[in-house]
This record gives structure tokens, sequence and C-alpha cells, in this order.
């Protein structure tokens, strides 16, 4: 029986939480910050969480480096 790989591209972008949930980094916060609001990119700041069907998936992908 092969082993089961971890997929490196979400390793790269995706923490699990010690609760199981995902962890990201947001979108949009990479470059042409001059037009964007204080407000909006003191929010960006922050990490994405992804609940639900979408986190079980990437929770599974990345199991083997768990």
């Amino acid at each position: 029986m092969p082993k089961q790989k971890t997929h490196k591209g979400m390793q790269k972008r995706f923490k699990v939480t010690a609760s199981g949930k995902a962890k990201h980094r947001k979108a949009f916060r990479g470059h042409i910050l001059g037009k964007k609001s204080g407000n909006r990119k003191r929010q960006l700041r922050q990490d994405g969480v992804v609940t639900g069907a979408e986190a079980i998936q990437i929770v599974n992908a990345l199991r083997p480096s768990l």
C-alpha cells in the first residue's frame, strides 16, 4: 500500500488550528494598497478561517503532515 502524500499546495496556504479549522491568509493584501482604506487593510491583516465542508477537505489533504 503506497503512502498517502500531503497536498503541497495546500500545505503552503493553510494551517490547521487546534480545534480543526483551517486558517489562511486573506487576499487583496499584496499590492495596490494606496487606494484601500486603513480600516480595510487593518481587517485584511487578520487570518481568515475556513469552516464546514471546505475545512474538512483541507484538513484531509493536510492529514499526512499532521
